[in-house]
């Protein structure tokens, strides 16, 4: 008899990633023709968030396209940002507050836990742990295949797949 494998699916931050994207984003945008003069910048906002100050609209939106254009770069999936669509106006100043989410939310965990009985209804199991969720299986081709229908889904959350054994 088989013993049983398992991983875990997660929604983890890589902070480095972001930190690198973040300065990379405000050498640019320091250095760029088209921001010059117009006092745009990117910075951290506490731990979980990034803001973007500019005095135009036009040219905050344009420093968040530089933003998500960096850390497409590095390899950080876009479903981390909850950014607004439009900057908040304050005095002569419009800023752009960037949370960058986290974890996997109960609701969405209840959701891809259905997903895979749905799809998987005998020999999968999925168990909700916290803020991460447990697949485990005594095939692993059944694992991959929950891997690779969990790729294709459109859920609003970045997934990594860790501690597959």
């Amino acid at each position: 008899m088989a013993a049983e494998s398992s991983f875990d699916i997660v929604s983890k931050l890589d902070r480095q990633e972001v930190d690198n994207a973040v300065n990379q984003a405000g050498r640019e945008l320091s250095q760029r023709f088209d921001f010059k003069g117009t006092g745009t910048t990117i910075s951290w906002a506490g731990e979980q968030a990034v803001e973007i100050k500019s005095t135009s609209e036009e040219r905050a939106k344009a420093a968040l396209d530089v933003f998500k254009d960096k850390l497409v770069k590095r390899g950080v999936s876009l479903k981390v940002l909850d950014a607004p669509d439009t900057p908040k106006a304050s005095g002569k100043e419009y800023r752009l507050p960037i949370a960058l989410k986290e974890g996997i939310s109960t609701e969405t965990a209840k959701k891809i836990s259905k997903m895979i009985r749905d799809e998987f209804p005998k020999g999968v199991k999925a168990q909700i742990q916290g803020d991460e969720l447990r697949v485990s299986s005594k095939k692993k081709d059944d694992l991959q295949a929950v891997i690779a229908m969990l790729k294709k889904s459109d859920l609003d959350v970045a997934l990594q797949f860790v501690n597959f054994r």
